[in-house]
């Protein structure tokens, strides 16, 4: 997706279907990585044939699919800063923590460089970008909004999906607390908002409040 101020590519990487972002002002030469995932080498590859720079990486949560890259990012922009909410720092360095010792393997990350919280608004790479914690897919789960632009754009990781929403079955997970803050947090925004997930393809709030079987608003 593109327009005028901004642009957004997704990478999709194997074996989870996930959904790495970057995202950058245009024109303009410093881009944001949102979920490194597996698939590193297509995020190089893309930041380098686009001539960018990476100004930040950051996560949405911290379960392993959506850190596993962070190590070799950082490798590659030992500048670029690591971001995540506060709630979800101890799963960069801890592999229960991040689901991935649960398969066999050890996922680890770097640690945080900057801790982020709740209604907490930051500027990086040309954007003002809101967090807004929903926990319930994991204990301090974060979405990334991008208010400044019309129609808003969010980069929402596992809370909220097209036609569905995430996991709450993993430890720290809560269907209560995820249905609530999606309502709160994410339903409050315009219908013309974009969500882009941590999985699968983008959808709109309005979309969402219209037929999620799991949050649909029956006022609409």
């Amino acid at each position: 997706m593109s327009d005028p101020f901004y642009r957004i590519e997704c990478i999709e990487s194997a074996p989870f279907a996930e959904n790495s972002y970057i995202v950058w002002r245009t024109p303009g030469s410093d881009a944001i990585v949102i979920d490194p995932g597996f698939d590193v080498k297509s995020i190089v590859d893309l930041i380098e044939a686009e001539g960018l720079t990476v100004a930040a990486i950051l996560n949405t949560h911290g379960h392993s699919d959506h850190i596993v890259g962070n190590a070799e990012m950082k490798a590659a922009f030992p500048d670029a800063p690591l971001l995540i909410g506060r709630n979800d720092a101890i799963c960069l360095t801890d592999p229960v923590a991040n689901l991935s010792a649960g398969y066999g393997i050890a996922i680890v990350s770097p640690p945080a460089d900057r801790l982020l919280d709740h209604n907490e608004r930051f500027e990086m790479a040309g954007f003002s970008i809101e967090v807004r914690e929903i926990p319930g897919h994991s204990p301090g789960s974060v979405v990334f909004v991008f208010d400044t632009f019309d129609p808003v754009m969010v980069v929402g990781g596992d809370v909220l999906f097209a036609g569905s929403v995430g996991r709450t079955d993993f430890p720290g997970g809560s269907g209560p607390q995820l249905f609530g803050g999606i309502r709160s947090q994410l339903y409050t925004l315009p219908d013309s908002t974009v969500i882009w997930p941590g999985h699968g393809p983008a959808t709109t709030v309005g979309d969402e409040k219209r037929t999620n079987p799991f949050v649909r608003d029956r006022a609409v």
